[in-house]
């Protein structure tokens, strides 16, 4: 059985159909159409459990990587970081909101 982690965001991705919609990067440009690699690694980096006056919330932050394989040989794998997605749960794990953070430099992801 995978972590709970794991399958949170493997099931937000495909939900998503692996595209961030209206993104805007950390220099205020604006993409409509951010296309992820359908062969994403997600790595929980961080995890925090919040409280406000009313509700509790469980955040988590994930490392996205994506492989290539060079053509000198078939064994050789170069990993790629390609960004970090933060999921925020409410105390249900009921979805409340998302955070990305992408290369859009990055030769893996597709813009529109």
């Amino acid at each position: 059985m995978e972590p709970l982690p794991d399958v949170l965001v493997k099931e937000h991705l495909e939900q998503c159909n692996y595209k961030v919609c209206g993104y805007w990067d950390e220099q205020d440009k604006y993409y409509e159409t951010v296309t992820l690699p359908r062969e994403l690694g997600a790595e929980l980096v961080s995890s925090s459990i919040g409280v406000s006056h009313k509700e509790r919330f469980l955040k988590l932050k994930f490392l996205l990587t994506a492989s290539t394989f060079e053509p000198k040989t078939a064994s050789d794998e170069n990993i790629q970081t390609i960004g970090e997605l933060e999921l925020v749960y409410d105390e249900n794990l009921k979805f409340i909101d998302e955070r990305w953070f992408l290369n859009t430099d990055s030769p893996m992801i597709q813009i529109n």
